[in-house]
Formats: structure tokens, C-alpha cells, sequence
């Protein structure tokens, strides 16, 4: 049986075996070449990203027919290896009313009405300002458009990051809708979606890479530093590490995500701001040789020194990562203390109020009303509205910002998200 089976012996069987034999081979022969010709000629006439999925399940299906070298496959992947890709500017920014490029209109659906934008827009925008905030300089000055927030619905165009700040938000969580937890929330939610579409073969807003290379700004704690100022110096004072806390919490957890790079910014010198100024008070014995009230620009001093020494932690236990500290009392007192070197004549009074001279300031009354006391178009000054900075003066501060002569370590902005340029 054995030599009947091997095809040596002399019977019918193992002949009729042995055709069967060359038939089958010829079948297999013959489909295999069809399903070749279907595969090729599906990758050929099926649109980019369609075919970009196709073959990726066929490589992974059949790992041994993606080796062979020196066809038209092999060809483009050299050429592919050889290009060098290069990253494109993007930016996640959280935050409060200092860089809040829209959201808070949006999301709330607060009717922000002229003057709001009128020195460079030229129309209300979201904005708390007269024109640009920090942020919107920054995006400037690395040659993308401004960040669109992540609750606007129209006009977005989130292919250079997203901006998360919303007015009023705080570093604490619960004490406003989006504070600062949330808004990871929202980050990490848009972070899943984009790189799920992309898993399906759909286009997104920002991939993988994008993520990994991005700049990871942060803008906030300033209306934490607001809700404790009705309290005693030293209970002030006790209060500030658990916001610090938070703020540190959020590094953390957005380098546990993939983010290296972040750009953290202090608070500024809210003692000088015309709101605070305006507020009673028996004498002016509380304020300081600018005309500021001492009290609170030292809170806001202590709040900065507690967040660089949180960020020096931070550098040395995430590796890999650059984490920098920026100044911002430094900058924004500087407005104040050498306002003429800037053309700035009344550095302490607002340009959009009411009640003139010496703070044209009240609580009670909106900069948007009809009988606001409005400052002339080009004058300069620091406040638009007693708690918000105008064009002018987010400029000059965007432009010490973006020097790194106030950061920690001293570092420029540019060179985080912007590669220098090779000899290739």
C-alpha cells in the first residue's frame, strides 16, 4: 500500500491520485493570482485613506508578502523614511478669563457686546478685552492662528490645539463649573476622540504625534487668589498650597497622557488692579509706593514662589519633560511701576468704566452700558475694565513672555515649539 500511496507502484490508483495532485495545485494557483488581482486592484482605484486601512489589515493579515524587497512597495517606503516629517505648531492651553479666546460666551451663551474687541478685531469676539489676550500673542508669534475654544460649535478650527480656558474658572475643583479638572476632563476627551477616528482610517483635528509634541500651557489661579482675599493675612496664606496642589495635580496627570512640554504661568499683580483699588478702605495707609494694595500683591507673590518650587519638584520627578515657570507679577508690576517708559499715563485707572478719575470704576456697572466713561481709541492703557488687560497691554506683556527673560529656567517659548532648522 505504502508504494501504491508514493505513486511506484504499477496500479490505476496512484496515477489518479497523483493528477488530482498537479489539478489542485493549478486551482490554488489560479485564486491565489485572482485575489491578488482583486486586492491590487481595490488599493489602485479606492480613495487615500480607504486604501491607507485596506493595507494596513492586509499587512497585518499577511506579515510574510509585506517583506519582499525591491517592488513598488518597498520603492515608497524608502522614500517615506527619507523625508523627514516635520512637526506642526500645537497648543492645549487651560485657563480663566486671561486666555479665554471665546468659550465662556459659548458655552454659557453670554452676549458680549461692543466695546469688547473694538481695538483689534474690531467687533466682540468672547473675549474680556478690547482685542488680543496673552495667549493669542503667543499663537502669533509661532505663525499659527489663534486657539479656537472647545465649547464654541461654529467657526473652530482645532488643527493647532484647543484652548480650554473659560472666565471664572478656578484651579479648585468644584468651586466654579469649569475648573481646572474639568477642563482635563474636556482635553482627554478630545485627545480619545481624535485618536479613535484615526484608528477607524478618519481624518483628525490633531494625531498621535501631534499630542506627544505639543506645548501644554497653563493660565489659572487667579480667581482662587479673588475668593480668599476677605480673609485674615495668615488664614490667606494657609489657604494657598491646596490650589498650588491642584495646579501640580494637573501637570501630573497630563504627562501621565503623553504631555513633555509646559509653559506655567504665575498670577499677576492683582493688587493693582482698579476693581481692588476701588474697593473701600479707611485710608490709603494699606497701599504701596505705586498706589497698589500690598496686602494682596503679596499673596500674589507667595502664590508664585509656591508654584516655581511645585515646578522645580515636578522637573526633577518627570523625566524627560521641560516644565517652565513664567513670572507674571514681575511683568505686570513692571507695567505699573514704569508705566511712562511704556506711554502709559494713568496706569492704575480703567480704560472702559464709569465714575471718571481716579479709578473710573464700579462694581455695580458694566463696561458694555451706555453710559460707560470710555478711554479714547489708541490710548494706552494697562486695565480695559478694571480687571481685564487691554490689546495694548497683553502685548507688552506677551512680548516679555515670549523673551524668557522671566522664566524659569530661562527659556524661550519658541524653542519649545518651533525645532531649529538643520543643514538637511
Amino acid at each position: 500500500m505504502a508504494s501504491a500511496m508514493n505513486g511506484n507502484g504499477g496500479g490505476g490508483g496512484g496515477g489518479a491520485l497523483k493528477r488530482m495532485g498537479v489539478l489542485r495545485v493549478q486551482y490554488y494557483c489560479v485564486m491565489g493570482a485572482v485575489a491578488a488581482a482583486v486586492v491590487l486592484a481595490t488599493l489602485r482605484y479606492m480613495p487615500g485613506p480607504a486604501a491607507a486601512a485596506v493595507t494596513g489589515s492586509v499587512a497585518r493579515a499577511t506579515p510574510a508578502a509585506a517583506a519582499p524587497a525591491g517592488g513598488e512597495g518597498g520603492a515608497v517606503a524608502a522614500t517615506k523614511k527619507k523625508k523627514k516629517v516635520e512637526d506642526k505648531v500645537v497648543l492645549f492651553n487651560f485657563g480663566d478669563s486671561n486666555s479665554d479666546t471665546g468659550g465662556v460666551a459659548a458655552v454659557m451663551g453670554i452676549r458680549i457686546a461692543p466695546p469688547e474687541g473694538r481695538a483689534y478685531f474690531h467687533h466682540p469676539t468672547g473675549r474680556l478685552s478690547d482685542g488680543r489676550v496673552i495667549l493669542d500673542f503667543i499663537c502669533e508669534s509661532l505663525g499659527t492662528h489663534h486657539l479656537s475654544p472647545f465649547m464654541r460649535p461654529l467657526g473652530s478650527d482645532y488643527s493647532n490645539g484647543v484652548n480650554f480656558a473659560i472666565a471664572g474658572s478656578t484651579a479648585t475643583p468644584g468651586a466654579t463649573t469649569f475648573s481646572l479638572d474639568v477642563q482635563l476632563d474636556q482635553f482627554l476627551f478630545f485627545k480619545e476622540r481624535c485618536l479613535e477616528s484615526i484608528e477607524r482610517g478618519e481624518s483628525a483635528p490633531v494625531d498621535e504625534r501631534g499630542f506627544q509634541t505639543a506645548l501644554y500651557t497653563m493660565d489659572i489661579g487667579h480667581n482662587d487668589i479673588n475668593g480668599i482675599l476677605h480673609l485674615p493675612y495668615d488664614e490667606m496664606l494657609e489657604k494657598l498650597p491646596p490650589i498650588i496642589t491642584e495646579i501640580r495635580k494637573a501637570i501630573e496627570t497630563l504627562h501621565k497622557n503623553g504631555a513633555r512640554k509646559f509653559w506655567i504661568h504665575g498670577t499677576g499683580a492683582l493688587g493693582c488692579m482698579p476693581q481692588k483699588l476701588a474697593m473701600p478702605r479707611d485710608d490709603d495707609s494699606g497701599l504701596d509706593e505705586h498706589g497698589c494694595v500690598a496686602t494682596i500683591n503679596n499673596i500674589c507673590k507667595k502664590f508664585n514662589t509656591l508654584l516655581s518650587e511645585a515646578c522645580d519638584d515636578l522637573r526633577l520627578q518627570l523625566k524627560k519633560s521641560t516644565i517652565i515657570f513664567v513670572d507674571m507679577f514681575a511683568i505686570k508690576y513692571d507695567l505699573v511701576a514704569n508705566h511712562t517708559k511704556y506711554g502709559i499715563k494713568k496706569p492704575l485707572m480703567t480704560c472702559c468704566g464709569h465714575g471718571g478719575p481716579p479709578y473710573n470704576y464700579d462694581p455695580k456697572k458694566s463696561c458694555m452700558t451706555s453710559d460707560k466713561d470710555l478711554c479714547k481709541l489708541g490710548e494706552k492703557f494697562i486695565s480695559w475694565d478694571g480687571v481685564h488687560f487691554t490689546d495694548a497691554a497683553n502685548g507688552i506683556v506677551a512680548s516679555k513672555v515670549l523673551s524668557g527673560e522671566y522664566s524659569i529656567p530661562r527659556v524661550k517659548l519658541a524653542s519649545l515649539v518651533i525645532p531649529p532648522k538643520s543643514d538637511d
